[in-house]
């Protein structure tokens, strides 16, 4: 066996290891790999200057113009969690379904659906669920098992369901495989964006969600004693117009103006980032303002928003652009207007975030949002590191012999790499997986014949079954942290199952129908 295979598999190992002993991930990532690039330059099997690159391939990737659109999605994910409108969501629409028999799991799964695609944090959202809903569905007699795995299946939904963090990430680690993979095999390589893999996750999303449903109503009718209707008491209010409408209204247009802007192409994913950051912001100050804010702050709010509609209205209807000849009267009117509605939009942004101020949730989501992107970063550093050596070694070229060999090509190499993700993420968080597995095991499949976007709709739908695979889950443990006395783990793992085999289903579906992750972006691009 030859010294390269040996420091290159060595090298991987003892990252695989360091990082389940439980060292940091980005100093484990850049520590191995400086440990063995000081081997290979003293055997000279890595000349020096290779591992000078390294600068400009960290300042290669802060000037990608996708990763943008990470702080601002989380910042966007974390405001939202913070000013409770996840509360909101969840008491309404229980409210809603109460009288319907298994109403409050239906509940449950399209809440989790609204907050997947709103703030995509897994971990926020399991917890959110399990605090608010989980004693309800406990003392309207719903089964443990059924609600606790309700409850964890829909938590995990912000790995799949746009616009998710995982699929950013993706995005970028499997554009750069394919041009990899373009460079090896001597073909072309098409662009693969962010706006590519948020089409081709949504009908798979959508689909999972409906599997969740109908699960839930075919065990209402078999074991309705597992799911009853809930009993409200007698002395609430019924929901009205204005409630239902600010609880889920409020937070779907939201979804809507990210994901439509996107999938309609009137906006990059960074700039939606940005719509959605703003119209949190937005949103949870009219949350809070009622509580903490003061006379002018409600107004300044709604105002921001009117300004928004009459901003789409003249971006729709004039060319708003200055430097051209051939400005007409009402080209100058509609510009004024364009320019005094941005100053209310921006003065509606600041009395939103002096109501969270007051609230003292402001400083909190920015240290939160912080925190995450510092960590997203870090680890992409520290995985640049990791490739850079790793490929020094040819890592990468026994990677692609190693697939390649495989019998039954393609669909034995995927097989082999799907279980491979779906073993390491029981121990490694999927922002690892993405930047240190998929880019060694991406280009050998999609030199094999692997469509990128679809190549990537199953890891992420892979990924997000291994978050609830006991015993190792992230969403059962982040679910049996917050879940009250009495619940019981073996319960806890019992209820995921039925849901890992609609995960499971899933999957199938897009492998054997690929049209499922690759129709919306063809016809959205």
């Amino acid at each position: 066996m030859e010294l390269e295979l040996i420091l290159a598999l060595g090298m991987f190992l003892t990252a695989i290891l360091a990082l389940l002993a439980g060292y940091p991930v980005a100093l484990t990532l850049g520590g191995v790999a400086l440990i063995f690039g000081f081997i290979g330059v003293q055997l000279d099997l890595i000349p020096l200057p290779i591992l000078r690159n390294l600068p400009s391939r960290i300042l290669g990737s802060m000037e990608n113009q996708v990763l943008i659109a990470v702080p601002l999605f989380v910042l966007m994910g974390v405001i939202l969690e913070r000013s409770k409108v996840a509360d909101d969501l969840l008491h309404t629409a229980s409210r809603l379904l109460a009288r319907v028999r298994g109403g409050l799991g239906y509940a449950v799964v399209i809440v989790g659906a609204l907050l997947a695609a709103s703030t995509g944090i897994v971990g926020a959202t399991v917890i959110t669920m399990t605090l608010i809903a989980l004693p309800t569905m406990l003392r309207q007699g719903y089964d443990p098992k059924l609600a606790t795995g309700t409850i964890a299946a829909s938590g995990t939904l912000g790995q799949i369901i746009p616009p998710s963090i995982v699929l950013i990430l993706l995005a970028d680690a499997v554009s750069n495989a394919n041009q990899s993979a373009a460079m090896r095999s001597g073909n072309g390589a098409g662009v693969v964006s962010v706006g590519d893999l948020f089409a081709g996750a949504l009908i798979p999303g959508l689909l999972l969600v409906g599997l969740y449903l109908l699960y839930l109503f075919i065990t209402a009718l078999l074991r309705p004693s597992a799911s009853p209707a809930v009993t409200l008491e007698e002395d609430v209010e019924p929901l009205t117009i204005a409630e239902v409408a600010r609880s889920l209204g409020a937070p779907l247009l939201l979804i809507i103006a990210v994901l439509g802007s996107i999938l309609g192409g009137l906006a990059s994913p960074t700039e939606a980032s940005a719509i959605g950051a703003g119209g949190a912001l937005l949103l949870a100050g009219l949350r809070l303002a009622p509580e903490h804010g003061k006379t002018g702050d409600l107004g300044s709010i709604w105002g921001a928003l009117g300004s928004l509609v009459l901003l789409g209205v003249l971006a729709n209807t004039f060319d708003l652009t200055l430097n051209r000849d051939d400005l007409s009267g009402a080209d100058y009117v509609a510009i004024v207007l364009a320019a005094f509605s941005t100053l209310v939009f921006f003065g509606g942004l600041l009395s939103a975030a002096r109501v969270l101020m007051r609230a003292r949730q402001f400083s909190d989501a920015i240290n939160s949002g912080v925190q995450i992107t510092s960590m997203v970063f870090l680890i992409l550093i520290g995985a640049s590191l990791f490739a850079l050596v790793f490929r020094a070694y040819g890592g990468e070229h026994y990677v692609e012999q190693l697939l390649t060999s495989i019998p039954g090509g393609l669909w034995g190499a995927l097989a082999i790499t799907m279980v491979v993700m779906f073993i390491l993420g029981f121990f490694l968080d999927f922002i690892e997986i993405v930047f240190v597995v998929v880019p060694i095991v991406a280009p050998p499949l999609i030199i094999l014949g692997a469509d990128p976007v679809w190549l990537a709709i199953l890891m992420a739908l892979n990924l997000q079954t291994s978050f609830l695979t006991p015993p190792f889950g992230f969403a059962l443990f982040y679910l049996r942290g917050a879940a009250p006395e009495g619940v019981e783990t073996i319960d806890i793992w019992r209820g995921a199952i039925p849901f890992i085999g609609l995960q499971l289903i899933m999957i199938a579906m897009v492998a054997a129908i690929p049209a499922l992750a690759t129709w919306l972006p063809s016809v959205a691009g």
